[in-house]
């Protein structure tokens, strides 16, 4: 089975080929990984936006639907793409969390906001 490892917090999951990179997050996010999702993951935002720093290659395509969310997102780059829709394959991922991901989650989220602000970790 692929992997992904997630660089913001070094923490690499197992997941079954057809899940997304949003789903794997989600698996994850009692070690730490946190992607926001404001619309659910139906691709109507860009707050699940993401960088695939390796296996970009491997994903299918992304759609006129997701370069066009892309589109309203911040720092897009040429690996960027929305959690949501991205699809792991049989290769494995690397992926960084983008700073307007990260800000949705604490936003979704704000009782983990408050606990990351007392400790310093914002």
């Amino acid at each position: 089975m692929p992997k992904i490892t997630f660089t913001n917090w070094n923490v690499t999951v197992e997941v079954e080929p057809g899940t997304t990179i949003l789903e794997a997050a989600e698996s994850a996010e009692a070690q730490g990984v946190k992607m926001g999702h404001v619309c659910g993951g139906v691709c109507a935002c860009s707050t699940c936006h993401c960088y695939v720093q390796l296996g970009f290659d491997s994903l299918d395509e992304a759609s006129d639907r997701e370069e066009d969310i892309l589109d309203k997102a911040f720092d897009v780059k040429p690996v960027s793409r929305l959690g949501c829709q991205a699809e792991v394959g049989t290769e494995d991922l690397v992926v960084e969390v983008s700073e307007e991901s990260l800000q949705a989650w604490y936003d979704e989220h704000p009782e983990e906001r408050r606990a990351a602000e007392a400790k310093g970790e914002l």
